[in-house]
């Protein structure tokens, strides 16, 4: 009960502190994250501390090494950190934005204005980073959050709630709006999913598993994607030495976050010269490749993919590769394999670039560019809360406007329905 009363009174004083949060003025939130980042700035010492407890424990548990490297705070993860409440805090403000506005026959004046989705509640692993990302862009938007890092984090995200928790009081507005939970217990998740009446939406960050534990046990609306099974197409006029870059880029620079490279596709003209070039570069990088039956006639020491590789996520230096016979075969390979995730094409040929953004289902699509940019802070967002591959309502990064709603204000001068 202890739990379950806790939790219940978070959620409670979250949606009393929603109501003033979704009417603070602009600048008011603007320097409550100005605040937010000095703190941080000031605190680093403090939190790099509180982190090595966070490494000790993720290593005595047993977490892979890509879940402790999204665990570790550097020096450049407390300036990303700083950065992003300031690209936020210089953001406009969404709420109250009238997205459109036309007047009736009759004279009623009608329009669409963004308004704070409520109350919000994270569910995320590791990276105590996203607790200031999800914190800054809720608040920004007007929402109350309740943050549940991954238990391996709790010393982290202590410190980083104290420093929210205090930014907020310094500027005259509830320390509820943005609390975590500070509840190793997975059974403060379950608690956390019933809460209808006092939570609007959930968003869940981290692997396929956490994902699909919070869908089946959520009465709450979701917002989504389970995992980034990330394409690369290699066309047959690419060019290679940018090719071999991006590809590079998009598989090693991070393996372990949703938007690296997963499988790389080449077209059947390309792959005879690219193929040895790429799997010679990615190998010195310590990546392991499996191949499809025509790639291992070109490079016969290399895996056998397995069916159930085109459709894994690997989040480690690992990565599937198919020779196909056209673009026609590399998108209903993604159509097939794919998670509406990330997905590019390397090519010169301006109608198959066209044609690859037209017909790729994807949140971001992109042409001659690292699938690593699908991110709200590379594409201009400041930060994102997550990437959602459903389409209700947002596809893709989410940042402050796929936190808002809009509702309709009509202005009238006495007319009635006939």
């Amino acid at each position: 009960m202890g739990i379950e009363t806790d939790i219940r009174r978070m959620a409670e004083q979250a949606r009393e502190a929603s109501r003033a949060i979704a009417v603070a003025p602009g600048e008011q939130k603007n320097d409550l994250l100005r605040r937010m980042a000095h703190r941080i700035a000031a605190a680093s010492g403090e939190l790099m501390a509180a982190n090595a407890k966070d490494i000790v424990y993720a290593r005595e548990h047993g977490l892979s090494a890509a879940m402790i490297d999204r665990l570790t705070i550097r020096e450049n993860t407390i300036q990303a950190m700083i950065r992003g409440l300031d690209e936020v805090a210089a953001l406009p403000d969404p709420v109250g934005e009238i997205v459109k506005q036309w007047m009736r026959p009759n004279g009623l004046h009608v329009s669409r204005v963004r308004i704070p989705l409520g109350v919000i509640a994270i569910i995320y692993e590791s990276r105590p980073n996203v607790t200031i990302d999800a914190a800054s862009l809720c608040l920004k938007s007007g929402n109350a959050v309740i943050l549940r890092g991954g238990s391996e984090a709790l010393h982290s995200n202590t410190v980083l709630a104290d420093i929210i928790g205090q930014s907020l009081a310094d500027t005259g507005l509830p320390r509820e709006a943005a609390q975590v939970i500070p509840i190793r217990d997975r059974a403060a998740v379950t608690e956390l999913l019933k809460l209808e009446e006092w939570i609007d939406v959930v968003i869940p960050r981290g692997g396929e598993s956490l994902i699909r534990f919070v869908v089946e046990n959520s009465r709450i609306p979701v917002l989504k994607h389970y995992k980034g099974v990330c394409h690369i197409f290699v066309d047959r006029d690419a060019d290679f030495e940018m090719a071999l870059a991006v590809c590079l880029n998009a598989k090693v620079q991070r393996p372990g976050v949703c938007n690296a490279m997963e499988t790389l596709l080449i077209h059947q003209d390309a792959a005879p010269v690219f193929l040895p070039i790429v799997v010679s570069a990615l190998r010195k990088a310590g990546v392991a490749c499996r191949g499809c039956e025509r790639t291992l006639a070109i490079i016969p020491d290399m895996h056998p993919a397995t069916e159930e590789d085109w459709y894994t996520e690997y989040n480690d230096l690992i990565l599937s590769i198919r020779i196909v016979q056209d673009l026609d075969a590399a998108i209903a390979h993604i159509g097939r394999y794919g998670s509406h995730h990330t997905d590019a094409i390397l090519t010169t040929d301006e109608a198959h670039a066209r044609r690859f953004l037209q017909e790729v289902d994807s949140s971001v699509v992109l042409v001659n560019a690292s699938t690593r940019f699908n991110d709200g802070g590379e594409l201009g967002l400041g930060a994102e809360i997550g990437i959602s591959t459903t389409k209700l309502h947002a596809f893709g990064p989410m940042g402050l406007e796929e936190l808002t709603a809009t509702k309709f204000v009509v202005q009238g001068n006495g007319q009635i329905r006939v």
